[in-house]
């Protein structure tokens, strides 16, 4: 059942930050980080509109009325992200043998070995422009991309998993304590 009328959402573009819509498109760069990405949907268009982003869809079902929403919320933290960034932090966590993690830059992967005394290490894939820092026993993320940042804990955290045996008893890995957000001015 359509949703009367026509739905948009208006995204206010922050001073210091640039944006640019081409077609299905979104680029936004502020303080020399770009970050950009494709929204596509034959009923839903994204315009720009003076010092604003229109995300707008004429006699929208449920669900061209929640891709409005959803394509605006992605908006706004591609702009919160080059405007200010985010971060992840997480914990690594072992009981016996001493994990040691670590970041390889060139292959753009972050290396856990001596997992449960395993021999080969295993490994978690960085996604796009993350920055992953290891001191201690805490593990940072930080970068533009909310959607990559996240997708990067969630590969560090998915590396550490273990099978066949009980979760609640063998309780090593590297685990999110706390969720991609916005960084802190330090």
């Amino acid at each position: 059942m359509p949703v009367s009328g026509r739905i948009e959402k208006r995204i206010g573009i922050p001073d210091g930050v640039d944006a640019t819509v081409e077609e299905d498109k979104v680029t936004i760069s502020s303080h020399g980080s770009i970050v950009e990405r494709r929204f596509f949907h034959p009923l839903v268009s994204i315009d720009k509109d003076g010092d604003e982003i229109v995300v707008s869809c004429g006699f929208p079902k449920k669900k061209e009325a929640a891709l409005v929403g959803t394509f605006a919320s992605h908006i706004k933290n591609m702009m919160l992200g080059t405007a200010k960034g985010f971060e992840c932090e997480m914990r690594i966590v072992y009981a016996h043998f001493p994990m040691k993690v670590s970041v390889n830059e060139e292959r753009s992967i972050v290396l856990i070995e001596n997992f449960l005394g395993e021999r080969h290490p295993r490994t978690a894939r960085i996604m796009g422009e993350t920055e992953v820092t290891v001191k201690g026993d805490t593990v940072k993320l930080m970068g533009y991309s909310k959607e990559d940042v996240g997708q990067s804990a969630a590969n560090i955290e998915q590396a550490t998993k273990i099978k066949g045996f009980d979760p609640r008893v063998f309780q090593d890995g590297v685990y999110i304590i706390e969720k991609p957000k916005v960084q802190e001015n330090e």
